[in-house]
């Protein structure tokens, strides 16, 4: 079950003919993937939970779309051209800023060529990579909760590392659009993270 409710993009997807359509392709997109971190979510939980934190919000349907299809870049065979063709530029713009450049091998530089990338850019953007990250990090707080601190394993890089680049993402979200209204829920899946690894580390013996 998703930590996060999804029903307002289902509800959003009912209304608007562009979100139904990327719902739709990011169904196909990440069909049979499961997301690292998430105790056993197919993918597609994911990008539902990000486009529904923001339904609520009143992004428009642009936004909504892209956040939807914010993942199909880096997980399928989707390019920016494919989307591009069939959503039009803007929800091909907004998904290429948030794609990471694979091309750099180390996760750290990646992410902060990343992070600079998506600073730089105006509009949504934004809002769609701060709902991004606080939905990875509030699903991975319920899979430790629900199975211990074994779904770290599913990454590629050590969970205190992941911790670092997201308070790092945070702090340049807070920065350069300090009026969105996720930013709290941002700073407590933080706190949430932060306590969980400081459960899981041994106690110095007295």
């Amino acid at each position: 079950m998703s930590p996060i409710d999804t029903a307002p993009i289902d509800t959003a997807a009912a209304r608007s003919e562009l979100i139904a359509r990327a719902l739709a392709k990011a169904t196909e997109a990440h069909a049979g993937q499961i997301r690292n971190g998430s105790g056993g979510l197919p993918y597609i939980e994911h990008p539902r939970m990000v486009a529904a934190t923001l339904a609520p919000l009143g992004y428009d349907e642009t936004t909504l779309a892209a956040a939807l299809l914010h993942d199909v870049v880096e997980d399928s065979d989707t390019t920016v051209e494919d989307l591009r063709a069939e959503f039009g530029d803007p929800v091909a713009d907004i998904v290429a800023a948030l794609s990471d450049d694979e091309s750099i091998e180390s996760y750290r530089e990646r992410k902060d060529e990343h992070r600079g990338r998506v600073a730089a850019v105006d509009g949504d953007a934004l809002a769609i990579y701060a709902a991004d990250k606080m939905t990875n990090m509030t699903t991975l707080h319920a899979a430790i909760a629900a199975e211990g601190m074994g779904v770290a394993a599913e990454y590629d890089v050590p969970l205190r590392l992941k911790l670092e680049v997201w308070e790092a993402d945070a702090t340049m979200v807070r920065h350069e659009a300090p009026e969105l209204p996720m930013l709290d829920e941002l700073d407590a899946a933080i706190s949430r993270l932060e306590a969980d690894l400081g459960a899981a580390s041994p106690r110095p013996c007295t």
